[in-house]
């Protein structure tokens, strides 16, 4: 009887032992086809805009809530845009017309709407007569001094649309809409061979120290840039440059003991802005004493600035550098990026 029952218990801790192994083995295999991509980037650098684009990308749709948060949220950049120019004005001791003052009071108050509820009608004269205001108009062409969002000339050429009482967030108004990103979302995407893993994590100050945990495993690090924050103070810190800053957490990145063996794409981003800004008033030297090319010329500003941040990504005691991987992109142009994402997943 003893021989039989440790006959049947020997069967049964070897049935165990090769499920064991074989879960072990299915997960080692699902891990190897893994690819952990790291979004990182100063604020406002474009990286939850690439991870929309991605989904766009790779058909992961976007589901009816996500459409009406984002419905919300376009109605929230619209009317805080308004608000953070006319705050901005106030502070530079600029005054709308006298016939545009009397659209003012509505934006004393920050409203919110409800899910399925169209924007408020009473909101559209306001913002329609105040974007058109000539002082409104000058000083958002300084919104680089006040970190004005610029996603603003693209919803307000929109704004009937906007109003209408069935409009229907299109995909490019989703890839324009602009939120902080806070804390650290994760999506994943299946590929042909592989599943990517794509985590995005806020670029504010306040929410740098929370990369650190994302940092395990990553197998690529995707860092983006604003070429357009040349000329541009932070967000969170107005006598801070984006530029500098981005220049700042790159160094820190490419340098780091963590990513030692990490390969790293940089995406110099928003080349769209940066070709109109740097064309048409804000000259690159006045912020980069060292930059050499002629004002306006946009091929020497995007060379310069490429070279400034490959100088920062050498170390000079290194036997074999690492090799950057650099794109010029702009994140909203989905076909652009669509082609820039299939080289970067080769």
């Amino acid at each position: 009887m003893g021989l039989c029952f440790s006959k049947a218990s020997d069967s049964e801790e070897s049935v165990v032992h090769r499920q064991v192994e074989k879960q072990l083995k299915e997960a080692k295999q699902k891990l190897a086809n893994q690819v952990k991509v790291l979004l990182l980037g100063s604020g406002d650098s474009g990286k939850s805009t690439v991870l929309k684009q991605m989904r766009l990308i790779h058909n992961v749709a976007f589901t009816p809530e996500e459409i009406e948060s984002y419905r919300q949220l376009i109605f929230s950049n619209v009317i805080l845009g308004m608000k953070l120019i006319l705050d901005a004005m106030e502070d530079w001791n600029m005054s709308v017309s006298e016939a545009n003052k009397r659209h003012l009071p509505p934006f004393e108050l920050f409203p919110d709407i409800r899910d399925g509820e169209p924007f408020p009608v009473k909101y559209f004269e306001p913002l329609d007569a105040l974007w058109r205001d000539e002082a409104v108009q000058k000083a958002y062409q300084r919104g680089n001094e006040a970190a004005l969002p610029e996603n603003l000339t693209y919803f307000f050429a929109a704004l009937p649309r906007l109003f209408r009482t069935d409009y229907k967030p299109t995909e490019q108004d989703i890839i324009r809409a602009r939120s902080r990103t806070t804390g650290i979302t994760e999506t994943v995407f299946h590929l042909k061979n592989q599943e990517l893993h794509m985590l995005d994590v806020g670029g504010q100050k306040s929410e740098r120290r929370k990369w650190i945990h994302c940092f395990q495993d990553v197998t690529t690090i995707l860092f983006l840039v604003s070429l357009s924050g040349y000329d541009q103070c932070l967000v969170e810190d107005k006598d801070a440059n984006q530029m500098q800053d981005a220049m700042a957490i790159w160094d820190s990145i490419c340098h780091s003991q963590w990513f030692k063996q990490t390969s790293i794409i940089l995406f110099l981003n928003k080349t769209d802005l940066f070709e109109k800004k740097i064309k048409k008033s804000s000259h690159i030297k006045t912020f980069f004493p060292d930059y050499e090319g002629a004002p306006g010329d946009v091929d020497a500003g995007k060379t310069y600035f490429r070279r400034r941040f490959l100088k920062l990504s050498a170390k000079s005691n290194r036997v074999k550098e690492r090799e950057i991987y650099t794109h010029f992109t702009n994140a909203t142009d989905t076909a652009m990026l669509r082609v820039v994402m299939a080289a970067v997943e080769e």
